[in-house]
């Protein structure tokens, strides 16, 4: 049993290349091999989004704050297991256009 402490890893800025605005990202967990889940707190600023993008074995979003509109904050908890390595498939950026038609 591994217990981790709120706060005791560090928060990351979401890339650039996978999202456009503030994006914060807190790692929860990452299981040890042979396991292959991983969850991550996720929180946008007003505005902000990730590019286009599929999970090859799916995802899980619990949201713990926020609505999810595109003019508000929102976090969620997102867990997610790795094909060979790999939990997500990261597509284009989502354009302006295609934002405000949300």
């Amino acid at each position: 049993m591994e217990i981790k402490r709120s706060g005791s890893q560090p928060s990351n800025k979401g890339p650039a290349d996978w999202f456009t605005g503030t994006v914060q990202i807190d790692p929860l967990f990452q299981a040890p091999d042979p396991a292959r889940v991983a969850c991550a707190s996720v929180t946008f600023e007003p505005g902000a989004r990730t590019a286009w993008h599929t999970h090859p074995l799916g995802q899980t979003l619990i949201l713990t704050s926020g609505l999810g509109w595109p003019t508000t904050a929102m976090t969620h908890i997102a867990i997610q297991e790795a094909l060979n390595g790999k939990p997500v498939d990261w597509m284009e950026k989502v354009s302006e256009e295609q934002y405000k038609r949300s």
